[in-house]
C-alpha cells in the first residue's frame, strides 16, 4: 500500500536534512539535541530538529523505512479526527513529547548528545499497534504478530535504558511509544474497546 502524502513529505525532509547533516558538521551541530544549548543559549528548536538528523545512513533507514510502512496506515486512520495538518502536529509533538524526560535527566550535563525520529517513529508504531493488534509485521523478515513485538519492544527498551551502554536513547523510544497510544486514546476512546475486543479474537 502506498504510503500517505503527508509521511511521505517527512520522510523527503527527514532523508534531505540528514544526509545534509551527513556531510555538514555545523548543521549537525546545530540540530542535534545538546541540553546546554537548549538551557543556556533558549535553543528550543533542537527539541525539534534532532528529530531529522540521523547518526548514519542506517539508522536513517531503519526509521524512515518503519514511517514508510506504518505512517500512511496512521495518517488515513487519524484523518477523519484532525485532518493532514493534524497528523503533522501529531508526529512533530511525538518527537517532543519523546525527547522530554532525556532532555531534563540531562539537562546540565555538556556531554550528553541525542539525535534521530525513533521517538516518533515508536508513536506512530505503537498507535498502529492499538489499531491493528493482531497484523502480521516483519521483523529482520520474520513475521510476529503486532502486539506480540509490542510486548518484546517494551520489555526489551526498558531493560537497555536501565543497562546503558548502547548509544541507543531507549528512553526516547518507550516515551514515544507510550504518547502514540495516549494520543490515539485521546482522540478515539472507544479504541480502547476496539482494541480489547480484537485482542480476545486474534486473527492473522
Amino acid at each position: 500500500m502506498i504510503s500517505g502524502p503527508v509521511t511521505m513529505i517527512l520522510i523527503a525532509i527527514t532523508v534531505l536534512v540528514s544526509w545534509q547533516a551527513f556531510n555538514n558538521p555545523r548543521l549537525l551541530e546545530r540540530l542535534i539535541l545538546w541540553p546546554p544549548a537548549i538551557d543556556r543559549q533558549r535553543q528550543y528548536d533542537r527539541l525539534i530538529g534532532h528529530g531529522f538528523i540521523h547518526a548514519d545512513w542506517q539508522h536513517l533507514l531503519f526509521n524512515m523505512i518503519t514511517l514508510f510502512f506504518f505512517g500512511g496506515l496512521i495518517e488515513r486512520a487519524f484523518e477523519p479526527y484532525i485532518g493532514k495538518l493534524g497528523f503533522v502536529l501529531f508526529y512533530l509533538s511525538a518527537i517532543l513529547v519523546a525527547i522530554l524526560p532525556t532532555y531534563l535527566r540531562h539537562r546540565h550535563d555538556p556531554h550528553y548528545r541525542s539525535l534521530g525520529a525513533s521517538g516518533a517513529v515508536s508513536a506512530v508504531l505503537f498507535a498502529f499497534v492499538l489499531l491493528s493488534p493482531w497484523s502480521l509485521i516483519f521483523v529482520f523478515f520474520i513475521p510476529m504478530p503486532a502486539i506480540l513485538y509490542a510486548v518484546a519492544y517494551v520489555g526489551y527498551s526498558i531493560w537497555m535504558d536501565r543497562r546503558g551502554g548502547d548509544n541507543v536513547n531507549h528512553s526516547a523510544h518507550l516515551w514515544g511509544a507510550g504518547y502514540g497510544v495516549l494520543f490515539t486514546v485521546m482522540m478515539e476512546p472507544r479504541v480502547i474497546g476496539s482494541f480489547l475486543g480484537r485482542l480476545a479474537n486474534p486473527s492473522f
